[in-house]
């Protein structure tokens, strides 16, 4: 799982196929992906002091996984900003 800093803040974009996997097969990623992003913050002694994963409400899936991510990292960063950024103290 790939990490990217912002604003003081960990943001890890989650990806998954939008399609339910079906017994005895594998994965179908022509039906697309979802997204959801984890945003957590460490304290001063790299100890996590908070988490949560916001699902993107999107209503198509999206065609790539690429796509997927860079969505699910401008909504992180989008939650972070409507927050105030470094002033956010998550709860």
């Amino acid at each position: 799982m790939s990490m990217h800093a912002y604003r003081g803040f960990e943001l890890y974009p989650l990806v998954y196929s939008h399609a339910q996997k079906k017994e005895g097969s594998g994965h179908n990623f022509e039906d697309g992906f979802d997204a959801a992003v984890r945003i957590c913050v460490r304290g001063s002694d790299a100890t996590l002091t908070y988490s949560n994963t916001y699902k993107l409400d999107e209503r198509t899936p999206f065609p790539t996984a690429g796509a997927a991510r860079r969505a699910s990292l401008k909504f992180g960063e989008e939650i972070i900003d409507q927050h105030g950024g470094e002033k956010w103290t998550p709860a």
